[in-house]
C-alpha cells in the first residue's frame, strides 16, 4: 500500500476543494488565475530554497498547499495582489526562520499581509466554499486522517471546545442578541472548518507536545474571543490571533534547549512586535461586509 507524504495529501484534498469551490460554490477566480497563481508559486519556493540551500533536492507541496489556502480564503479583484502576498509569504518562509523553523504559517501570513498592504482591494471571508453539510464531513473526515499522522488532532478537538466555551461565557452571556445558534452556524461554513483542520495545525508552527497543543488551542480560542467581546464578530480575528501567537511557540519551545539564547530573545521579540503593531494598525481599519451571492 501507498502511504502519500502528509504534505502531498494535503494538497490533493486542498485541491479537490478548490475544484467544489469553483463548481458548486463562489470561487472568483478564474482557472486561468488560479493556474497561474499555481505555477508562480511553485517557480518562486523552489528558486527561494535553491537560494538558501544552494540545491533542489526536493518538491515543495506544501508551497501549493499555501497558495489554495490564499484563494480559498481571500478575496480581491487584483489578480497581483495574490502574487505579491504569496511572493512575501514564501520568502519569511525560507528566511525568517529560527534553527529550521519559520515563525509564521504562510497562508496565515499572506493573508494578515493582504489586510497591511491592501485593507480595501482584499478581504478575508469564510463563505467561498459555501455550506453544503456534506462537504463539511467530508473535509472533516479527510482532514482528520491527516492530523492523526502529524499528531495535531488534539489541537483541532481542542480548539473547538475551547471555542465554544468562551464564546457562550463572554459573548452569549453578554449579549441578549446573540445566541448560542449563533455560534454554531459559523461550523457550518466549510472555509472555518478549513481553518480549524489545516492553517491552525501547521506542524510547523504549532507545538509538539499535546499538552502544549491544548494550551495553544485554549490561548487562540480565548484571544479570538476576547477581541470579538471588545469589537464584535469579525472574521479576521481568529487569523490575527494566530498570527501573534505562533512566534510565541517558536520562541518557548526553542528557548530551553538552544546555545544562544540572546539571539533567540532578539529575533523573537522583534517578530513579536512587528506582529503586533500588524494587528493593532489592522484592527483600527473600519469593518467590512462582504456578501457571497454566487454572482
Amino acid at each position: 500500500m501507498i502511504k502519500l507524504h502528509p504534505q502531498f495529501q494535503q494538497l490533493i484534498n486542498l485541491f479537490f476543494l478548490l475544484i467544489v469551490g469553483k463548481y458548486v460554490a463562489h470561487i472568483y477566480l478564474t482557472w486561468k488565475a488560479i493556474i497561474g497563481i499555481l505555477f508562480f508559486t511553485f517557480l518562486i519556493e523552489h528558486l527561494f530554497y535553491y537560494i538558501r540551500n544552494k540545491t533542489l533536492d526536493f518538491i515543495s507541496f506544501s508551497s501549493l498547499s499555501t497558495a489554495i489556502g490564499v484563494m480559498l480564503m481571500m478575496v480581491t479583484t487584483h489578480y497581483t495582489i495574490y502574487l505579491t502576498l504569496l511572493f512575501f509569504a514564501l520568502f519569511q518562509k525560507q528566511f525568517l526562520h529560527y534553527n529550521a523553523r519559520h515563525f509564521f504559517n504562510p497562508s496565515n501570513f499572506a493573508l494578515i499581509l493582504g489586510l497591511l498592504l491592501f485593507y480595501n482591494d482584499a478581504h478575508i471571508v469564510l463563505g467561498q466554499l459555501g455550506h453544503e453539510v456534506w462537504l463539511i464531513w467530508a473535509v472533516s473526515i479527510v482532514a482528520l486522517a491527516i492530523l492523526y499522522r502529524v499528531d495535531r488532532w488534539v489541537l483541532s478537538f481542542s480548539f473547538v471546545l475551547f471555542y465554544l466555551f468562551f464564546q457562550y461565557i463572554m459573548i452569549v452571556n453578554s449579549d441578549p442578541v446573540i445566541i448560542m445558534e449563533n455560534i454554531y452556524h459559523r461550523f457550518y461554513s466549510v472555509s472555518f472548518v478549513i481553518f480549524i483542520l489545516f492553517m491552525l495545525t501547521d506542524p510547523k508552527t504549532t507545538p509538539t507536545k499535546l499538552w502544549h497543543q491544548v494550551s495553544f488551542a485554549m490561548t487562540i480560542a480565548f484571544l479570538t474571543t476576547f477581541l470579538d467581546y471588545m469589537y464584535g464578530f469579525r472574521v479576521q480575528h481568529l487569523f490575527l490571533v494566530l498570527f501573534f501567537c505562533s512566534p510565541w511557540v517558536v520562541f518557548l519551545e526553542e528557548y530551553s534547549h538552544t546555545l544562544d539564547k540572546k539571539a533567540l530573545i532578539v529575533v523573537s521579540f522583534t517578530v513579536i512586535i512587528l506582529a503586533l503593531s500588524a494587528i493593532i494598525y489592522i484592527q483600527m481599519q473600519p469593518p467590512y461586509y462582504f456578501e457571497m451571492d454566487g454572482q
